[in-house]
């Protein structure tokens, strides 16, 4: 098998039986490692660096503290499990077993937010600028750095009124292209808390907030928003 080879469903189960601290979600090979302290941690960051150098294949990890939140799937090939990742899962744990980390794959979360909506089309480019996804084949949207939760859309003929809207916190410096790209959508914006916030609400009355670090209370906090 070729290492780019997309694996299959029952392959992919295969690989899972000898990679215990694994789990697959999402077109994604996913673990936790908990390390006995932030620099065993940080040397093991290190260390599974170092094997994606060799393998010239790169996970998505995040460090935190005295663990690592560790994710492998292969962009160049539709975002789907690949030969590669499976082989480097395998070095990985090989390595996390050799400075004593402990898998921790109950502490595994992978947050998606959905939108239910009778016309999609009418609002996913709205979603899209303002958090600066991409969209994929299926018409979901994401991070194309891995960071924040997917948004996909709920085809319903009945959609219920939502009574939750997200912050989009960027630089101020930035604001004014996001800006920009949202109104070219149709999305209505609301400026009267501006620069601290712009209210932004799609065709379909869904809000999201653009906000900024101007105009916050001295220690950073920002006051409540729409």
């Amino acid at each position: 098998m070729a290492a780019k080879d997309v694996l299959t469903s029952e392959q992919i189960k295969a690989n899972l039986k000898v990679l215990p601290a694994w789990r697959y979600g999402l077109g994604a090979l996913r673990t936790v490692l908990k390390c006995d302290s932030s620099a065993s941690a940080l040397a093991l960051f290190s260390t599974v660096g170092a094997l994606a150098q060799e393998a010239n294949h790169h996970p998505d990890i995040d460090w935190r503290y005295d663990t690592l939140f560790i994710t492998l799937t292969s962009h160049d090939a539709g975002s789907m499990v690949s030969a590669r990742d499976a082989a480097l899962a395998r070095s990985i744990s090989a390595e996390a077993e050799n400075v004593g980390a402990t898998p921790r794959p109950d502490l595994l979360r992978t947050v998606e937010i959905a939108i239910d909506t009778d016309n999609e089309e009418a609002i996913a480019e709205t979603w899209r600028a303002a958090l600066g996804y991409k969209k994929q084949n299926d018409g979901s949207l994401t991070d194309p750095f891995g960071r924040g939760p997917a948004i996909w859309f709920q085809s319903t003929t009945t959609p219920n009124p939502n009574r939750f809207h997200l912050d989009v916190t960027v630089p101020f410096s930035e604001s004014s292209p996001i800006l920009d790209a949202l109104e070219e959508t149709g999305a209505g914006l609301d400026h009267n808390a501006a620069p601290r916030f712009v209210v932004a609400t799609d065709s379909q009355g869904n809000r999201l907030c653009i906000c900024t670090e101007e105009g916050r209370d001295v220690d950073g906090s920002p006051e409540a928003s729409a």
